[in-house]
């Protein structure tokens, strides 16, 4: 009878996506092409205020119509759909790398090494996640690193929890110790063994934590401690917009529904149908 062997390209792949995840990868990318096919369909400077076309109907000229500056929506909306994507990947990337790779030594080593980062990712818990982050902000106000750097020190603790936790198990399997017994070293022992179990776990903390980054960023925005006019982010578009809810309610609606599809796009993406 004959053995299948994983190929290495098989061991690294991603696992298969149910139909949820394809829906949210439809809606994910659909929200992506708008961002960026937008600057170049349309020559529209989202900054540039034409006080004399304040709030108008969306038309031909302007497809989603214009807010109380006379910026054009469509170019707004696409340039926050950019930086709301933008510092979600990066805050993800940058919590997810050391996160995965602390939580798998000290899963792996245990020890002293555990316990301090143990001690370090609850004393961070203890800590509220907004807070952290405003207090960053209120350091340097309306800085976009400043928010970017609150929000990947508050993501990072999930990854190294739920990898650290795994790792534990996962080292005490019975195919791990086989390898180890044939001599292979510690690289080839993730390759195979452990990262296989460990990715499906990651890209989802990954989804909804790039969520979580959106939410917090417009949350921010929203209440005016976040980035500064006139920048383009939902949360600010939403309560610059906010007074004008009852001459515009469809300016109003426009980056709450962005919002909605997006952090939606990301949930669904980041569900599993049950084992």
């Amino acid at each position: 009878m004959k053995t299948l062997a994983l190929t290495p390209s098989r061991r690294w792949a991603l696992p298969a996506l149910n139909g949820r995840q394809r829906l949210g990868a439809a809606l994910l990318a659909l929200l992506l092409a708008f961002a960026w096919l937008v600057p170049w369909l349309f020559d529209a400077d989202p900054a540039r205020q034409q006080l004399t076309r304040i709030l108008q109907l969306p038309s031909l000229a302007e497809p989603l119509g214009t807010d109380h500056l006379g910026r054009s929506l469509l170019a707004r909306l696409a340039s926050a759909v950019q930086l709301s994507f933008g510092m979600a990947l990066l805050s993800v990337a940058s919590a997810a790398v050391p996160g995965v790779i602390l939580g798998v030594i000290a899963g792996w080593r245990g020890g002293w090494f555990d316990r301090v980062l143990g001690s370090l990712a609850d004393a961070c818990l203890a800590l509220p996640g907004l807070l952290l982050v405003l207090l960053l902000v209120a350091i340097a106000p309306g800085n976009f690193w400043a928010l970017y750097v609150g929000i990947s020190l508050v993501l990072w603790i999930e990854y190294f929890r739920v990898v650290r936790a795994r790792t534990r198990i996962l080292i005490a399997s019975p195919q791990l110790e086989a390898s180890r017994l044939l001599g292979f070293g510690p690289f080839y022992l993730f390759r195979r063994h452990l990262w296989p179990e460990l990715a499906p776990q990651v890209l989802t903390l990954a989804a909804f934590g790039a969520a979580s980054a959106i939410l917090a960023m417009a949350a921010l925005g929203f209440v005016s401690v976040g980035l500064r006019p006139p920048t383009a982010e939902l949360g600010l578009m939403m309560i610059e917009l906010l007074p004008y809810y009852h001459e515009a309610p469809w300016a109003m609606a426009q980056p709450i529904l962005v919002l909605f599809v997006l952090v939606l796009s990301l949930n669904l993406l980041a569900g599993r149908d049950p084992r």
